[in-house]
């Protein structure tokens, strides 16, 4: 997965929790980048016809953009669960978020045969948690009296 493509997928996560367009600032806040070095790759998925960015209304996704965005989602899935389930990585969506920009498609096809990835996959992922709600992660809660 390339930047391009997580960008896509940022964009079309923010659409989903927003019902609509995804603002530049959530964009940057959310892959951590200034405003400026967002609105440049969002010029950039939008020249190659992945986005359309409308100035103070915000940025979406093309058909094309989002069948790219659920590809780099499903990849990022398969991450975040190879890192879950096989390596029992504690710090799993950390790790994910750095080796999303490394991992190409071949190697995520063969971490893939590796997990058990349902059908579902890409939309078990829950942008809230930022993890796939078919993971087993135990909620933090308070100590019982």
């Amino acid at each position: 997965m390339n930047t391009q493509d997580q960008y896509l997928k940022t964009i079309y996560l923010i659409q989903q929790q927003e019902d609509g367009p995804a603002s530049t600032g959530a964009v940057a806040d959310r892959l951590e980048v200034s405003p400026a070095s967002a609105n440049e790759m969002i010029g950039k998925l939008e020249n190659d016809g992945l986005a359309d960015h409308e100035k103070y209304k915000g940025v979406s996704l093309t058909d094309e953009g989002i069948l790219r965005a659920n590809e780099a989602l499903q990849t990022y899935c398969i991450i975040e669960r190879f890192l879950h389930s096989v390596l029992e990585v504690e710090e799993f969506r950390a790790e994910a978020r750095q080796l999303e920009s490394v991992i190409d498609g071949t190697v995520a096809e063969r971490l893939d045969t590796i997990i058990d990835r349902q059908e579902c996959c890409p939309d078990c992922f829950d942008a809230e948690t930022d993890a796939c709600e078919l993971l087993d992660v135990g909620v933090e809660s308070e100590p019982a009296d």
